[in-house]
């Protein structure tokens, strides 16, 4: 049994690719801000929680091992039926700026082997969400 939801657990993945370059930028927070509130998988979360999952998020990451123990919670958290539309916010995160750092593209592998996420599937995501922020 998880200690976190699973919309939590959401939350947490899309703070830890956002913090993994050390620098949470205001195009990232606003794209969290906007799938919680426009995604249908958020329907039945309240918004209000967003600051508070993320800034638990935030201090779990400041301990020894937080990494690590933010991935296990977020594990046990998100069923296997939902892992794929973890990963996809995670990605969603990680674009949201325009860029991918190296600790970004390394998180988010770590991330697709903990929610053990096969790599056709995630190659089909991560195309996805390059193809909706590409520019002319």
């Amino acid at each position: 049994m998880s200690t976190i939801s699973t919309h939590t657990g959401f939350v947490y993945l899309m703070v830890l690719v956002s913090a993994s370059d050390r620098n949470m930028t205001d195009k990232e927070l606003k794209r969290m801000g906007y799938l919680v509130d426009n995604l249908p998988i958020f329907s039945d979360y309240d918004s209000n929680r967003l600051v508070t999952d993320a800034e638990s998020c935030a201090e779990i990451l400041q301990v020894e091992d937080g990494l690590e123990a933010v991935l296990g919670l977020v594990s046990d958290a998100v069923p296997e039926s939902h892992r794929d539309t973890a990963y996809a916010l995670a990605c969603e995160i990680a674009a949201a700026d325009g860029k991918l750092s190296q600790e970004e593209v390394r998180l988010l592998e770590m991330i697709r082997h903990e929610l053990d996420v096969d790599r056709l599937t995630a190659a089909a995501i991560e195309r996805g969400i390059a193809a909706r922020y590409r520019r002319l």
